[in-house]
């Protein structure tokens, strides 16, 4: 079933999927996040900063990426990273941060929030929240535009893009442009039947289990009530929302989630730009990027998000080193 160019991947992911689908794995994964930790990319402007947080928690260590050569006052991303909620860090996803500033001239801001293992919800939602309204009272001073922010992640992040997307609109507190909730984890249910029993590399079926329970744990057992900023799908009321962008994998435990979300965002007449890629596997371009399925994922994530940025905050000009 896999996209041919993903076969050559398929053991060492099997396995990759093997240690995640059990707490230790996840667990293993949280700690190995911080060897990670304070990683740049070659050719940007890279900083870290702690801010405070706005919910009683630690300060929040915050990366910031930007052109070295820009030209003038830029778009804005809050870029949030993978890993189930339990694991991960900013710099996991450093060569998709790249790839943005590169495509369209951006500054980005990557907050390192709690993971499921050091608090549970709310902490992560509150830490990428926390992030943004930071970004929106420092943009001026971060060269970035103030008016209006992109919202991206992928997988976990991609469910705190469209959680913080969500709270933005009901609170007023700031303006998403447009959200990038790639192949998102937003549904705590696991009742879609592209979940049941799915046991394809990289990530499973049971991994997302034992992450929901990690994250949702907080909330008591069983979860009776669960906020839709805790797991996006819960949401009802899907008007006033900002376009998206989006891609999935269909043999991804999360494809008729991220499929029915966006399908969800188009039937209130938002903007949207999606796409299924058959034969992939969840994250599949990030773990092999490669792959001629990687490459047309990735090259598709860009074009769209290239006319979004030209079509809201108008096209770079001649030289401007956006590509």
């Amino acid at each position: 079933m896999l996209h041919p160019s993903l076969r050559p991947y398929y053991w060492p992911l099997k396995l990759l999927g093997a240690v995640l689908s059990t707490k230790w794995g996840l667990r293993l994964g949280a700690s190995l996040a911080r060897y990670s930790a304070g990683a740049n990319i070659d050719g940007l402007h890279c900083a870290e900063r702690h801010i405070p947080s706005r919910h009683n928690g630690p300060d929040i260590r915050l990366r910031i990426f930007s052109p070295v050569n820009r030209g003038g006052v830029l778009p804005a991303m809050l870029y949030l990273h993978g890993g189930g909620y339990a694991m991960g860090c900013p710099e996991w996803d450093l060569p998709m941060i790249k790839r943005f500033i590169q495509e369209r001239p951006c500054v980005v801001i990557a907050p390192d929030y709690r993971s499921s293992f050091a608090a549970p919800y709310p902490a992560a939602c509150d830490d990428a929240y926390d992030s943004l309204l930071w970004l929106r009272d420092h943009a001026e001073t971060l060269g970035a535009l103030s008016e209006k922010f992109i919202v991206a992640g992928q997988s976990a992040g991609g469910g705190l893009a469209a959680a913080v997307t969500l709270k933005a609109r009901d609170t007023g507190d700031a303006t998403v442009a447009f959200q990038i909730p790639m192949y998102p984890m937003i549904d705590d249910l696991q009742s879609t039947i592209g979940m049941q029993n799915n046991n394809a590399p990289g990530w499973t079926a049971k991994a997302t289990a034992i992450a929901w329970n990690l994250y949702l744990r907080g909330l008591g057992a069983p979860c009776l009530h669960v906020p839709p900023y805790a797991a996006p799908a819960r949401n009802v009321d899907f008007t006033g929302l900002p376009p998206a962008i989006s891609f999935v994998g269909d043999l991804d435990p999360l494809a008729d989630e991220t499929i029915d979300y966006m399908r969800s965002l188009s039937e209130t007449g938002t903007q949207v730009a999606f796409k299924v890629f058959t034969g992939g596997f969840h994250s599949f371009e990030s773990l092999c990027p490669k792959a001629a399925i990687s490459q047309q994922a990735t090259k598709f994530l860009l074009a769209c998000y290239s006319e979004f940025v030209d079509e809201i905050f108008g096209a770079p000009a001649v030289g401007s080193g956006a590509r």
